[in-house]
């Protein structure tokens, strides 16, 4: 029976030691766990979907911190989070993910039944879930790598004793005495000794968005998979824990057709393309430093009055070379699925043709070429790629402690409330959007959220 169906006046009241909100990777694999240790644990999962949508279903399924794989020793990967994320992040967030990154691809594996293959050469693509997508185009996500350990993770998590309601949407957490000690939902009510958020970011609220992430955050592309309101961020300010937004999100620089035609996301992406030349706006002006990548570029691009105001300037040489780099790439991809593309025998032509001012874009190759790049803006023909920042989820969240319990404002510990996966903050983003990996990210703080719980 749906959870509406009781009423909202008599609701159908349930307990258990452990109530989860959001069944995607963080919450199943913490759901998983605690009942590997003998709790009762229900998973209360918003979608009443059997293949529910989430952010971990239709991943790719690489698993790498930092764009490392998992497998080096947790000092070099410390090393190379604290690069990659900067100043500010919590140095308990940062040893929690080294250290437990490889130990938490092992219990997947282990215990939750994933299927690791080698995806590619590069060492971020060593531990990838199978069946693999990489190399397809569109989102097949059906029955492949992440789907299939979603299945498997509800599969195990039935056989030791837990559940998921579908259909059921926490909307308030339950507090005594500054403790959580449950949930309630439309038509139902839970007693649990302890909470985990674990429902995502808050990249599909466009309050949220347009406060911390784009002015006109309809100009983004969700590249995502539509489900990340932000409704357990704002259940856990509600209870007293504090946010932790170090600003920012992940995502990447996607074709500007692709607001208008949902068959352009996620790929092809122009994050290669862009690094290795130059994005500029309407005025002809380079934005900001491409060499810093396309998550960086993407958040610069979104702060913008206008985030669909952004071109990728290059010529025949970078479009054949960094232009179709890997199969994400937006040669030859692009113009085949239909996105838009300029391409002009002058820089002069290629202005008129997109509208940029042609004296700033003249200048700005002028001192871009006399730079000496690598690939200088020369050999007609010269196109002009028209691009808008893609948005997968978001870095800011609830704030939590190396073990995921939720902290107050105090950062002290808010006593049966912890949190997981996207939905929390503190790590990722800063000044240059660091980002650490959303699928280790989530399999980690929900093992270390489970672990603590069943201390």
């Amino acid at each position: 029976m749906g959870a509406g169906a009781q009423g909202a006046e008599h609701p159908h009241r349930m307990s258990c030691d452990v109530a989860v909100i959001g069944g995607g990777l963080s919450g199943l694999a913490c759901a998983l766990r605690v009942a590997m240790a003998g709790k009762r644990v229900v998973v209360f999962e918003r979608s009443s979907e059997e293949r529910y949508p989430c952010n971990s279903r239709i991943a790719t399924g690489v698993f790498h911190v930092a764009m490392n794989s998992v497998s080096l020793d947790p000092r070099t990967l410390e090393a190379r989070v604290r690069e990659a994320v900067g100043e500010g992040a919590r140095a308990d967030l940062v040893s929690a993910l080294c250290r437990n990154a490889g130990r938490a691809v092992g219990w997947l594996r282990e215990s939750g039944g994933a299927q690791f293959i080698r995806g590619g050469e590069a060492p971020f693509y060593d531990h990838v879930l199978a069946p693999s997508t990489i190399g397809q185009v569109g989102r097949p996500w059906q029955g492949k790598g992440a789907d299939v350990l979603l299945g498997s993770l509800e599969q195990k998590l039935v056989a030791h004793g837990g559940r998921v309601l579908r259909g059921h949407a926490a909307a308030e957490l339950k507090m005594q005495n500054g403790r959580c000690i449950g949930l309630r939902g439309e038509g139902f009510d839970v007693a649990a000794r302890d909470v985990v958020i674990a429902d995502g970011g808050y990249q599909n609220d466009p309050v949220q968005t347009k406060k911390r992430i784009s002015p006109v955050p309809e100009r983004l592309v969700q590249r995502n998979a539509r489900t990340g309101c932000g409704d357990g961020l704002q259940m856990a300010l509600a209870a007293g824990a504090a946010l932790a937004d170090r600003g920012g999100f992940y995502g990447h620089l996607q074709s500007r057709s692709a607001l208008t035609d949902d068959r352009l996301w996620p790929y092809p992406w122009a994050d290669e393309l862009a690094r290795a030349c130059i994005v500029v706006g309407s005025d002809g002006r380079r934005i900001a430093d491409e060499s810093r990548g396309g998550v960086y570029l993407a958040n610069r691009i979104a702060a913008l009055p206008d985030p669909a105001s952004a071109w990728v300037i290059c010529d025949h040489l970078a479009w054949e070379g960094p232009g179709a780099e890997r199969h994400t790439s937006p040669n030859p991809l692009l113009e085949r699925m239909g996105g838009a593309l300029q391409r002009a025998p002058t820089i002069e032509a290629l202005a008129a043709e997109t509208g940029i001012d042609a004296g700033g874009l003249a200048a700005t190759i002028a001192d871009y070429n006399a730079g000496l790049p690598a690939w200088p803006i020369r050999k007609w023909p010269f196109y002009a790629l028209p691009i808008v920042p893609g948005i997968t989820y978001t870095f800011g969240g609830i704030a939590v402690d190396g073990d995921s319990r939720a902290l107050r404002e105090d950062a002290t510990p808010l006593e049966g409330l912890y949190a997981a996966g996207s939905t929390t903050g503190g790590l990722e983003g800063g000044e240059r959007f660091g980002y650490v990996g959303g699928l280790v990210k989530a399999a980690v703080t929900g093992l270390l959220a489970a672990e603590h719980i069943c201390r």
